[in-house]
């Protein structure tokens, strides 16, 4: 187990993803909006029954179905957001001998919170449930893409870039270097990906756990307010 991380998952080796999240996501839409409260980190893993959560986020036909598809395989859940008709999926699989939780955000353009899955998708980050926010990019369609990652990059998470489709961005003569882009985001990590082909998906994998081992260290168990 990481060491960063080691106190999460004390409570078992195979744990279950826990039931009964129905509450996660009720409150007043307008309090969101002035508080970003983080819950005790530790709380958090104990109530879940699980070490590490995720979000996945990203444009429609990003690829990001295809991410959670690949991550979780069987392993998924499917029902609804709390007080919404939209599909809620979230997952889980084992890596470097932890159980990780996958919530599959609705796909999105931005966080501005006219659509329902715009609220759904704002309100699941401003609450801070997620160690880590992978944000699912399709390389061959890069600025438009970027906007949502810069409006969750100005929220103050944790965020992975899974750049994807670099094939296809290739074919059509995109050349993204992806130190140059992470620096431009503010040192975000950025891992290339072709996820319908399962390329990348290990070296995400393994690059969620370094950054939410960096994060552990970071991490304040005081409310940012």
């Amino acid at each position: 187990m990481a060491e960063g991380l080691a106190p999460l998952g004390a409570w078992g080796a195979d744990p279950e993803v826990a039931e009964g999240e129905a509450g996660d996501l009720e409150g007043g839409e307008n309090s969101h909006l002035m508080t970003l409260n983080r819950s005790n980190p530790v709380e958090t893993k104990m109530r879940r029954n699980t070490e590490l959560t995720i979000a996945l986020a990203g444009n429609p036909n990003a690829g990001k179905t295809t991410v959670f598809n690949r991550l979780t395989g069987s392993r998924q859940h499917t029902g609804n957001w709390p007080g919404k008709t939209i599909e809620r999926k979230s997952g889980r699989y084992k890596h470097a001998g932890m159980w990780i939780e996958v919530v599959d955000l609705p796909g999105t353009y931005s966080l501005a919170a006219y659509s329902e899955e715009e609220i759904v998708a704002r309100d699941f980050l401003l609450e801070g449930q997620a160690d880590v926010v992978v944000v699912v990019v399709d390389a061959s369609n890069l600025e438009r893409n970027l906007y949502l990652v810069v409006q969750i990059l100005e929220l103050q998470l944790p965020v992975l870039v899974a750049l994807n489709m670099t094939d296809m961005a290739e074919t059509i003569g995109f050349e993204i270097n992806t130190d140059d882009l992470s620096d431009g985001l503010g040192g975000v990590p950025v891992i290339r990906m072709v996820a319908a082909r399962g390329k990348g998906i290990d070296e995400l994998k393994e690059a969620i756990l370094l950054y939410a081992e960096q994060q552990a260290k970071e991490r304040t168990l005081d409310p940012i307010i």
